[in-house]
């Protein structure tokens, strides 16, 4: 038995009705185009989304006053004088539970900036100097406030990219004064871009100062609103979670049956929820993809069954001559499968070219698999050998007296 031979056949046999076969393979040519174009959109979304967690920050948990369940009324962030968090909880989180690496006291308020005849409202932020390094966000030009600075409240302020750009136009803000409140600040950075968060925030339009100053001249507290904590690792963040929760309830001496006074949330619970719900989303889209694909296998085998039924006087021709039945089946299962892989490897060049059109027209973000295109190859053989079969026997089981017979 000649493969290379039988492989000519196959071809030649395929070839004299070009449309038919085209038509049969075009089931082939959809189902993986579709599973390659729907995995990676997929992707795309998966990438994005680990993308906009990754610019929160990483090993990130927070901490903030609240829940309290009083007459069956939960109670907001900082809504009673006893449902609150203090600077000294925050110092006890980082220096008593060894799997925190930094903590950082965290107060916001809206304000007006003011320089020259610009004005901007925007969130100011009041945190401590270990906030850069908590949420892996770096300062694009000038620096930061240091320790020094959060101690004696220092009257100095960061900007983010939106901000910078809307009072200072085309010139550098480092250095110059700015008004918050009537108050002057003095500009001694600015961070760098950080686009929009995963709620479509912008997150440039903030402004940093030290807590210190904020809750001073700005709020009059001395109460924090919440922390941003980071663990000394993510797999870190579920012991530092239940470290925090317990030093919380020591600290403002809540009994056994009293609810915490205060939450503790995990970013990383957030981050392994949206990447599962992506994952599952990515499988879901490549199987409905992949039905086409079934369709397409049966759309060769009903084919196949034709050829076998024109073919019937040709296959009784070649038996009689001396050809065995696992040569026809051969055969036969052979232009099965090169149906289905130039049908496969045509679905690849469309489905990575539908994958790059998609963000141009759409916008959507797009990230082709190796995977897929591995596995849509995979599969398109075994739709081939599969769907090809039962013809194949079918025309390897033929008598070559009745065969010869047919009309």
């Amino acid at each position: 038995m000649n493969i290379i031979l039988i492989f000519r056949i196959a071809f030649r046999a395929l070839a004299r009705n070009k449309m038919r076969s085209a038509l049969t393979m075009l089931g082939i040519v959809i189902g993986v185009s579709a599973v390659i174009a729907m995995v990676s959109i997929g992707q795309g979304a998966q990438a994005s989304v680990q993308e906009q967690i990754a610019n929160v920050g990483t090993n990130l948990l927070f901490v903030g006053a609240g829940s309290q369940n009083v007459g069956g009324v939960r109670s907001g962030t900082g809504a009673t004088n006893s449902n609150r968090l203090t600077v000294e909880d925050i110092e006890a989180i980082r220096r008593e539970i060894p799997s925190v690496a930094m903590a950082s006291p965290t107060v916001n308020t809206r304000a007006q900036l003011v320089f020259g005849n610009q004005n901007w409202n925007t969130q100011v932020q009041g945190v401590n100097e270990q906030f850069p390094q908590i949420k892996k966000w770096d300062v694009s030009s000038g620096e930061f406030f240091t320790e020094a600075d959060v101690r004696t409240a220092a009257r100095v302020i960061v900007l983010g990219q939106t901000v910078a750009e809307s009072l200072y136009p085309g010139t550098d803000p480092v250095g110059q004064m700015v008004r918050v409140r009537e108050l002057p600040f003095r500009v001694i950075g600015v961070m760098k871009a950080k686009g929009q968060d995963a709620g479509g925030r912008d997150q440039d339009d903030t402004a940093f100062a030290p807590f210190t100053a904020v809750q001073k001249k700005l709020l009059s507290i001395t109460y924090v609103q919440f922390a941003h904590v980071s663990a000394i690792s993510p797999a870190a963040t579920y012991t530092a979670q239940d470290q925090i929760t317990e030093l919380l309830r020591q600290r403002h001496k809540l009994a056994p049956n009293e609810e915490n006074d205060f939450f503790v949330r995990n970013l990383t619970d957030v981050a392994e929820a949206a990447d599962e719900t992506n994952r599952i989303m990515t499988i879901l889209l490549g199987s409905i993809a992949g039905v086409s694909l079934l369709v397409g296998g049966i759309g060769i085998m009903n084919i196949m069954l034709v050829s076998v039924t024109e073919r019937t006087r040709e296959i009784g021709i070649r038996m009689a001559v001396g050809a065995r039945s696992s040569a026809v089946r051969t055969q036969f299962l052979i232009e099965s499968i090169v149906l289905s892989l130039t049908g496969g490897a045509i679905g690849i060049v469309f489905g990575i070219a539908v994958s790059f059109v998609i963000p141009m027209m759409l916008g959507w973000r797009t990230l082709i698999s190796l995977v897929a295109i591995v596995g849509s190859v995979i599969f398109s053989v075994a739709v081939g050998v599969f769907f090809g079969y039962y013809p194949a026997r079918k025309a390897a089981g033929l008598d070559p007296i009745d065969a010869l017979r047919y009309e």
